[in-house]
């Protein structure tokens, strides 16, 4: 997995774990960490963790990764 890949799985991670406190408790932790869900700097986090969503939905349709497999191996 690339390290590009990795940071958009870190960021999509992140806004779930938000969505979940949000859902459970109704506490918006990226806001709450960043100085209220409307101001700019959150609502840059909420932009980019949506921009890394929408960057990981081709691998929704990609087949699993290739490793280094010998065709005959026991």
């Amino acid at each position: 997995m690339s390290l590009f890949r990795k940071i958009l799985l870190l960021l999509v991670i992140i806004g779930g774990l938000n969505w979940g406190i949000y859902g459970i408790w109704g506490f918006d932790a990226v806001g709450w960490l960043l100085g209220g869900s409307l101001s700019w700097l959150a609502r840059a986090v909420f932009i980019v963790v949506g921009l890394a969503a929408i960057a990981l939905i081709p691998s929704l349709f990609m087949s699993g990764p290739r490793e280094n497999r010998e065709p005959n191996a026991p």
